[in-house]
Parts: structure tokens; C-alpha cells; sequence
């Protein structure tokens, strides 16, 4: 009986301590994170932080994700709200991208990346030029011969503000072929969905936005990539041209990264890049990474900063050339 009493208690205690070791080994190293999305849902940005959220969720090295869409004002909406409320966002990182740089410039909102704390660039995505599956136009050159005829019937949407992101690719992309980018009948929507409807109705024949937003939906059929902005074909769309090769030297890639509120301590900044650097190592991310058509372009803290200095320059004088800026 005694003998039986002692194994029942040890039985216990090894039991006990298996449970323990395992919640220690296992536990998630951040307790949560709450993402704010600048844009409406199915955009860049929106797919962004949702693939990486999912994928920290799925390696456990979070406990607890959420996230809030805070679209208007070209994104100027959620970095203001980032910057009045700073002392309630010990735990949001916000998602942005080239258009954080862009749209300071352009005045668009008052804010720059220097306002934020930097945390990490996490990806890059190629832009796209694309057409609805039963579109007319079979590739970019009749595209090239029908603005040659008549710019203003060749309309591009696009999920951002005239002026930015997906307005400069595809205007880069016409002056690649020798045209006056100030002429691109640029069509602006509120995010990606939109003006993806906008396409798939026929309202606007073409649209300019990133691989990663649309590059599920050509494998499928939905709609066609006539081009992308990399300076070879990607082996996760090996089927897709690049300007590059059809003669036009315009190649740009777009970054997305995190930003967290102003005033974030450095051990935080350091907690999360810890989480970022484990989950580039697991399959899942590979596996989100392929099926959007990212590059892996992680830069962490002081180095995210330093690009982006760098970046403020290269984007103005290109605005400026396209006549963006004076």
C-alpha cells in the first residue's frame, strides 16, 4: 500500500515536472502583438502583417495576435493615431512600406519615419502591372502601342493615393519607354481590394500593385501579369516577363516593415526582432513567403533607419525627375 502511495506520488511530481518543462520550453517569448494596418483589407499591407502574424502564431513565438485596419489619409490616419497614443502602444507594431517615404515627401501627411521607432524591413515585393483574364491587351507592348495612340484611354488603378507607391512604379514603367510619365491616367483606390474590383468589373483595364497581392490570383486564372518590376524572372513565377527583358530598364522593389510608437524602449525593439529572426528560420515562413512572391530583405533597428535614409533620397530625386516633386 505504502509502496503504492510513494510510485502514485512520484508518478505525480514526474508528471508535474514534464508539464512545467514543456510550458517553459515551449512558451512564446513575446506575450502579444497587435498589428495596425494602414490600409483596408487585401492590400499589401493588410497580406503583410497577417502572413507574418499567422506564422509567429503558428511557431508559438507569440502568444496572442490581433489586428486593426486604419485606412484614410493615405496612411497619415494610423501613424497619427501611433503618435497620439504612444503610451497605450507598448505592444502594436504598424506595417508600412515604401509609401511612408513617398507620401512625407509629397506632404500627404506630416509625419516621417523618423517620428516612429523603426523596428525591422521584413520584405520585398516586386510591383506588377496586371489585366483581368479576358483582358484585350495580351502583353505590355500592345499596352505601350495603345498609350502611344492615346494615353487617356489606357486607365490604371491602383490601391494608393495619385503620387505614390503604385502610381510611381507604373509611371516609371511608361517613362522606361520613352513617354512623359505626367500623362499615365493614374485611378486611385482606397487598397488593393478595391481596386482589384475595380479590374475584375472593367472599370480601369489595367492595375498597378505588388507581386505578393496578386500572384495567387493569376496562378489561378483570375487575372494576368503582362509584367513585373525585377530585373530577372522569379522561380515563384517563372512564367511572368520582366520590363527588364521586354527592353524597359525600370526595376523596383517595394519593401514592408514594422514600425512600433515613439518612445519604444530598446529591449522591446530587441524582443521582436528576436521573434522576426527565429521565424525566417521555419518552414512556414518560407512556405507564406513563396506563395506571395516576397524576397526575404530583413534589416533590423539602426540598420532599418540607415536605409531608410538612404531610400528618402533615391525615391525624391526619382520623384522629382518624374515631375512628382518640384
Amino acid at each position: 500500500m505504502l509502496n503504492n502511495v510513494k510510485k502514485c506520488i512520484t508518478s505525480s511530481i514526474l508528471a508535474a515536472s514534464i508539464a512545467t518543462f514543456a510550458s517553459t520550453a515551449f512558451a512564446a517569448d513575446l506575450e502579444k502583438i497587435h498589428f495596425v494596418i494602414p490600409g483596408g483589407a487585401g492590400g499589401g499591407w493588410d497580406g503583410t502583417a497577417r502572413g507574418i502574424g499567422s506564422v509567429l502564431m503558428k511557431e508559438d513565438l507569440v502568444n496572442q495576435v490581433s489586428y486593426q485596419n486604419l485606412s484614410g489619409g493615405g496612411g497619415g490616419k494610423a501613424i497619427a493615431h501611433l503618435i497620439e497614443t504612444a503610451d497605450r502602444q507598448q505592444d502594436t507594431l504598424m506595417v508600412n512600406s515604401t509609401p511612408i517615404v513617398i507620401r512625407s515627401l509629397s506632404g500627404i501627411f506630416p509625419q516621417s519615419f523618423r517620428d516612429l521607432t523603426p523596428v525591422a524591413s521584413m520584405i520585398a515585393d516586386y510591383g506588377a502591372i496586371v489585366v483581368a483574364a479576358d483582358s484585350p491587351y495580351k502583353d505590355w507592348k500592345q499596352v505601350v502601342a495603345a498609350f502611344k495612340v492615346n494615353p487617356k484611354k489606357v486607365k490604371i488603378a491602383g490601391g494608393s493615393a495619385r503620387g505614390s507607391m503604385d502610381h510611381l512604379v507604373v509611371a516609371a514603367a511608361f517613362k522606361g519607354e520613352g513617354f512623359d510619365a505626367r500623362k499615365v491616367r493614374y485611378i486611385a483606390y482606397d487598397a488593393g481590394g478595391k481596386a482589384m474590383a475595380a479590374l475584375l468589373s472593367g472599370e480601369t483595364p489595367l492595375l498597378s500593385t505588388g507581386l505578393g497581392e496578386v500572384l495567387e490570383m493569376s496562378k489561378s486564372g483570375q487575372v494576368r501579369i503582362i509584367a513585373i518590376t525585377a530585373p530577372e524572372r522569379l522561380a515563384a513565377a517563372p512564367n511572368v516577363p520582366t520590363l527588364t527583358e521586354m527592353g524597359n530598364n525600370t526595376v523596383f522593389a517595394n519593401w514592408r516593415g514594422f514600425f512600433a510608437a515613439p518612445g519604444a524602449s530598446k529591449e522591446k525593439v530587441a524582443a521582436w526582432n528576436k521573434a522576426f529572426k527565429a521565424m525566417y528560420k521555419t518552414d512556414q515562413w518560407v512556405t507564406v513567403r513563396d506563395r506571395n512572391g516576397w524576397i526575404d530583405n530583413y534589416k533590423a533597428d539602426v540598420a532599418f533607419y540607415n536605409f531608410l535614409e538612404d531610400q528618402e533620397k533615391q525615391v525624391g530625386d526619382l520623384m522629382r525627375e518624374l515631375g512628382f516633386l518640384k
